[in-house]
C-alpha cells in the first residue's frame, strides 16, 4: 500500500501545483477508503464548473486541461 499511496500522494501534488486555480483534493468513500478525486474551483479564471468530480487522477487531470480551455473561452467572447 505504500507505493500507491506515496503514488497517489504524488499525483494530488502535481494536479495541485499545475491548477493552483482549483482546490484539489480526494473524497473519502463510506467505507473510509479513499474515493473519487474532486476539484473545486477557487479562481473563476480558471474554470467554470464549481466543482469537478471524476474517477482517476488523469481523468482529473483532463477535465482540468477542459476547465481551462472553457474558462479562456468564457473571457473571450465577453
Amino acid at each position: 500500500m505504500g507505493d500507491g499511496t506515496n503514488c497517489e500522494d504524488r499525483e494530488l501534488a502535481g494536479l495541485r501545483a499545475e491548477f493552483t486555480g482549483h482546490r484539489i483534493w480526494r473524497s473519502v468513500r463510506f467505507d473510509g477508503r479513499l474515493g473519487d478525486w474532486v476539484a473545486t474551483l477557487h479562481d473563476p479564471g480558471a474554470g467554470v464548473d464549481p466543482t469537478v468530480i471524476c474517477s482517476t487522477a488523469d481523468e482529473l487531470h483532463a477535465a482540468l486541461k477542459g476547465e481551462r480551455t472553457r474558462a479562456q473561452v468564457k473571457v473571450w467572447t465577453r
